[in-house]
Formats: structure tokens, C-alpha cells, sequence
């Protein structure tokens, strides 16, 4: 009888979910659609389960069902977007055999369309982009006459299901500084038949609130800002603090939250503009990646969403440490590679100072991801399995020009 599943295991956040329950005392299994996953070896983590189908399909599904009901895990939670969709899906279903860790439908449906929440956030008088909605590429040319360049092409959902590969496809945020640019990434955006932004490019600080919400009530709030992210535009932050919940994205990201009466655990993410006002860009209503630098500075967001989700009493956090950092370092060297690659574009770090501040960071305290002195296995098979696949890639680039220069 195990407490809790966690799905999607090869992501950190379900390292630090294993960990969290784990150390609460729970029986926690986790289940991913691969073997080298860093988190099945987790002393915390009682089973590691290989699903032999693709995340997010009628096959996945089936595995699911099937463990569930030889298993009795009480709670379920995901992390990943298809996942997501999956239980939404499926929700009526899988809740005769578990408890989903995962807000309801309508509020969860807002949450995952930026174009639903932004129109609820501006209902509110929140800041938000200046942005026109596209839904084929032939839209381009005039949205780009009303938006300018650089600008910021996004999906108004992050993940859409694709029939002929038989699986899920996650798209993510482009930068665009030509109508070129715009056309063609709006042409792969758009393939599936999913509708997209064009948005003012906003380069100030990116900052992000954290918050369980649940029976009208915040139990917790947390904050940090990105200091560095990978990719640059809008990717997952590799090099984050905690601070201060700032009053102004504090209150707004509360109000918003309960317009929206959006239950469980949720991030919404603001960046700031050159005169420090907040742009709300989007919410995250699942366990985001950074959110171990929440947990470490004393803010244990799996357990409350656990307790939520298991129908007992939640605990309430008042405070928390601020000034912590937290590095995830694989991520960190690709951001600085992405500095040389891509030199001279808005928004990325100009390549010696990327170099300076990579290197500087070596000594500065922080915490690192994976790393957690009472854990170290997932830690050395994450670095091994890096090692492995950077070594690996440099050898077959090596091979691959040869080959071409020999033919």
C-alpha cells in the first residue's frame, strides 16, 4: 500500500516530491516511461516503475490503471504537461482508484491557457503584455505591425496532442527578431492547429510567486527571482533566490488565484519591464521545476499539496528563509553555451560576462539540484549519465565531420 505515486520521475521537481514525502514518513513509488531516472534511486523512493508506453497515451494509461489497482496508492501527482492532460482527461475515471493532486476543471482549464488567463488578469487590472493572438501564419505580417520587434511568440497552451506521431508535442516561448523569424516559428507553433501570442519583448527581472491555495484559504506563499534560466527566454530558472514576498506581485498573484479559485499548488510568473512594473506572463498550476529552493528555504509545497490532495488537514506556513540560492548546474552550462552559440541577440548575456558569472557563481553559497547530503545516489547518477551523453555527443560530432570530410 503505498501513500503516493509520483509521475513523471525524470523531472527534478519529482525528485524533490519523492524526497519531501519521503522524509514525512510516506510509502512513495514513482513511475516514468524510462529506467535511467535519477529518482528510482532515491532511498526515499520505495519503487521505481518503467511504463513501457509513451507519457500521455491510451497505453500509459492502461499501464497506470493497471498498477493502481494492484498497488492502492492513495495520491497521485504530476508534473509534467502531458501527464496533466492525461488526468484531465481521464479524471472521472482514475479518481475511483485515486486521489489526483491536480486543481478541477474550469479553474484548471484557465490556468493552462495564457489566453484565459491573461483575460482574467486584465479583468483584474493586472499588467500584461501587449499581445495579439495568431491562429495561422499568414497573421504574422500585420500582428508584427501592431507589436513590433523583437518580439515573443508563445503557445496559448504549452502542450498539444499530435495523431500521426501517436504522442505529445511541448512547444516552447521564440524569440523573433526578423518577420522571417516570426513566420517560420509561427508556421511550427501552428501545425498542430494550435493558436499562439505575439508579444512585447520584456527584458527585466523575472520573478515568480508560489502559492497553496485550497477551501478559500492561502497556506503559503513564496517567492523568488531568476537570476539566470534555460533557454534564456522563458525556459525553466538554473539559477534562482528566495525572496521577500514583493507586495505588489504578492497581492496580485493572490487575487488572481482566487478570481480563478484555483486549488493546489500554482506558480505565476511576472517579468518586469525597465521601470519595475510586472507583466504577468503566466501560471504554472502544477509543480514547477524550481521549486526545491521553496522547499529548502522552508516552504515544503509536495507535502502540503499531498495533505491537500488526501483530503487531511494542511498545514500553514507563515515564513520562510529569504537570500537562499540554488543552482541546477546542468542547466546553467547549457544557458552558458547558449551565450556563445547565440551572441548579439536580445535578451542573451553577451558571452564574457556569461563566462564571469558562470564561474563566479562556483563561490557563491547555494544549494545545488540534486544534491541532498542524506540522498547523494540520484545526484552521482544524474552527473554520470551527463558526463556520459556530453562525452557521448562530442564523439559522435567528431565522427560526423570527418565522415564529411572524407567523402
Amino acid at each position: 500500500m503505498y501513500d503516493a505515486v509520483v509521475l513523471d520521475a525524470a523531472l527534478r521537481q519529482s525528485l524533490v516530491s519523492i524526497r519531501s514525502l519521503g522524509k514525512q514518513g510516506l510509502k512513495v513509488a514513482a513511475l516514468e516511461a524510462e529506467n535511467r531516472v535519477p529518482a528510482f534511486a532515491s532511498r526515499w523512493c520505495r519503487q521505481g516503475i518503467v511504463c513501457p508506453s509513451v507519457a500521455g497515451t491510451d497505453d500509459y494509461l492502461a499501464f497506470l490503471e493497471q498498477w493502481l489497482e494492484h498497488s492502492g496508492a492513495r495520491v497521485v501527482i504530476a508534473s509534467s504537461d502531458s501527464t496533466v492532460a492525461l488526468l484531465r482527461q481521464h479524471r472521472e475515471r482514475l479518481e475511483k482508484q485515486v486521489k489526483i493532486a491536480l486543481a478541477r476543471d474550469p479553474a484548471l482549464r484557465i490556468a493552462i491557457n495564457k489566453e484565459a488567463t491573461l483575460e482574467v488578469a486584465r479583468q483584474l487590472g493586472l499588467a500584461i503584455p501587449r499581445g495579439v493572438t495568431i491562429n495561422a501564419p499568414d497573421e504574422v505580417s500585420a500582428a508584427l505591425k501592431e507589436i513590433g520587434l523583437p518580439a515573443v511568440l508563445k503557445p496559448v497552451e504549452s502542450w498539444l496532442w499530435d495523431e500521426q506521431q501517436g504522442g505529445g508535442v511541448r512547444f516552447a516561448s521564440r524569440l523573433v527578431t526578423t518577420e522571417d523569424e516570426a513566420q517560420r516559428a509561427a508556421e511550427e507553433l501552428t501545425y498542430l492547429g494550435g493558436t499562439i501570442l505575439l508579444q512585447q519583448f520584456l527584458t527585466g527581472r523575472r520573478e515568480a510567486i508560489s502559492i497553496m491555495y485550497a477551501n478559500r484559504e492561502v497556506h503559503a506563499i513564496f517567492a523568488q527571482w531568476a537570476r539566470r534560466t534555460e533557454p534564456q527566454l522563458g525556459g525553466t530558472s538554473v539559477l534562482r533566490q528566495s525572496i521577500a514576498v514583493p507586495s505588489d506581485i504578492g497581492a496580485q498573484s493572490e487575487r488572481l488565484i482566487r478570481e480563478i479559485d484555483l486549488e493546489g499548488y500554482a506558480e505565476v510568473e511576472f517579468r518586469r519591464d525597465q521601470a519595475g512594473i510586472p507583466y504577468l506572463m503566466e501560471i504554472n498550476p502544477r509543480l514547477s521545476a524550481s521549486v526545491e529552493i521553496a522547499v529548502r528555504s522552508g516552504v515544503d509545497f509536495p507535502h502540503l499539496l499531498y495533505q491537500w490532495a488526501n483530503g487531511g488537514k494542511i498545514d500553514t506556513v507563515r515564513s520562510y528563509r529569504v537570500g537562499k540560492w540554488m543552482r541546477y548546474l546542468k542547466g546553467d552550462i547549457m544557458t552558458t553555451i547558449e551565450a556563445l552559440q547565440k551572441r548579439g541577440r536580445p535578451g542573451i548575456t553577451p558571452p564574457l560576462q556569461a563566462v564571469r558569472d558562470f564561474t563566479f557563481s562556483f563561490f557563491q553559497p547555494m544549494y545545488y539540484d540534486y544534491i541532498d547530503w542524506n540522498d547523494l545516489t540520484p545526484a552521482i547518477k544524474a552527473s554520470t549519465e551527463f558526463t556520459f551523453e556530453w562525452v557521448g555527443g562530442a564523439i559522435a560530432k567528431r565522427l560526423s565531420r570527418i565522415k564529411r570530410s572524407s567523402s
